[in-house]
């Protein structure tokens, strides 16, 4: 193995590491925010908002993030952000009040900043027709979020929640000294020039950056949206354990994540308008039968009434977000694969662009997902809400990309 190939993988490895570390702890709230809720009685608006504020400051950082990393170097913006993050993932064990865990949520959030530098990061140690396979990899990282499902809740039954972010922390920057150690700075294109400041913010009002935006808002918006809010479906909905919640939520976050790496391989191979256009497909349907509510029916027949009652059992909504996770990892990767296509010199600007609408989304959800529970009292009504999403996006998807479709 030569030396170019070896930095390559190097490089990957554990930028790849690195960005499964902050996604687990970006995703934190997920399980440590039932306790919390409990502790705090806090009704699914109120828990909604505290899962989801990790996601905001994460999201509004990625287009800054994304310049520097192209002004400064992907590598030393990426070691800053995860150092920084460090002590508001120990400082989360000391709040007492909402307000507190509200602004070092905020605080801690801005970990989940570090994929728009990775993306670019990996990339650019890539040939282009490997570069969707390198970043499908990295953002592979996304199992983060099944990890946490795995770790925390073990933590806070052996130790209590308090334990979490103590582990958390130590683990954080242990990696983070480590990403330092085992990484390179990148390689710099021959005569490259440095971008303009004004370039790289026109690139945010470009329609092809808006429209892989809206895409991504859904494939990534969904998945990080659908990650924090399934333990607690599971525990309110089918009366889980903790634990058995968790397990279970990790059906959807694991493929959803690991997966990504196949989705940039079909990308390589077979485009990202083919792979994207079939994601949204496989969503329409599963959202439609993940949206249908518990349903108790009595029907009047000749002999008199008969009571019936249809709804999805434990093992086929599991079932069903097993395929939704492994099509928005496949489309996460599939949407990425277009801004390497047609943006190689300026990936990071337009990666934060792109995961920034991706990252409100995130935010948006949980928070929506908890409204129409409080005003429905349906909780199946966080699928519906899926489901609208992508009945937009196939459309505006068939009408704005007729190029790439004909291609």
């Amino acid at each position: 193995m030569d030396s170019g190939v070896r930095k390559s993988v190097t490089v990957l490895t554990s930028s790849t590491i690195a960005f499964v570390t902050c996604f687990m702890i970006w995703m934190v709230f997920a399980v440590l925010g039932l306790p919390i809720k409990q502790q705090l009685h806090l009704n699914e608006t109120e828990f909604g908002l505290l899962t989801a504020m990790p996601v905001l400051s994460g999201s509004l950082i990625r287009v800054p993030l994304g310049i520097w990393a192209d002004r400064f170097g992907s590598r030393i913006v990426f070691f800053l952000v995860m150092l920084v993050c460090v002590p508001a993932v120990w400082l989360l064990e000391y709040a007492h009040t909402y307000s507190q865990f509200l602004w070092i949520a905020l605080w801690l959030g801005l970990v989940g900043g570090s994929f728009s530098v990775g993306t670019p990061y990996v990339a650019k140690w890539f040939r282009k027709e490997r570069q969707g396979m390198a970043m499908g990899i990295f953002g592979a990282g996304n199992a983060g979020a099944a990890l946490n499902k795995f770790l925390a809740p073990a933590l806070m039954a052996a130790y209590g929640w308090q334990a979490v972010p103590r582990v958390y922390a130590v683990i954080l920057l242990v990696i983070t000294v480590l990403f330092w150690f085992f990484s390179y700075p990148e390689p710099k294109a021959v005569n490259a020039k440095q971008p303009s400041l004004k370039a790289q913010l026109l690139l945010m009002k470009n329609p092809q950056v808006l429209k892989y935006s809206q895409l991504y808002s859904v494939v990534f918006g969904g998945y990080v949206g659908i990650s924090l809010w399934m333990v607690s479906y599971f525990v309110n909905e089918y009366q889980f354990a903790l634990t058995q919640a968790a397990l279970l939520a990790a059906c959807f976050s694991l493929p959803g994540g690991v997966l990504r790496a196949f989705g940039g391989w079909l990308s390589d191979k077979y485009g990202a308008y083919k792979v994207t256009w079939a994601v949204m497909w496989v969503c329409w349907v599963a959202f439609f039968l993940l949206s249908y509510p518990q349903t108790q029916m009595s029907i009047r027949t000749v002999s008199g009434h008969l009571d019936m009652h249809i709804g999805l059992s434990a093992t086929v909504f599991t079932v069903l977000l097993f395929v939704v996770g492994v099509a928005l990892a496949i489309g996460k990767a599939s949407v990425f694969k277009f801004i390497s296509d047609e943006f190689p010199e300026d990936m990071g600007t337009v990666s934060g662009v792109v995961g920034l609408a991706g990252g409100l989304g995130g935010f948006l959800l949980p928070i929506m997902f908890g409204v129409l529970v409080d005003w429905t009292g349906i909780r199946s009504s966080s699928f519906m809400l899926m489901f609208g999403t992508v009945c937009i996006s196939l459309i505006w998807m068939h009408f704005s990309l007729k190029k790439q479709k004909h291609q």
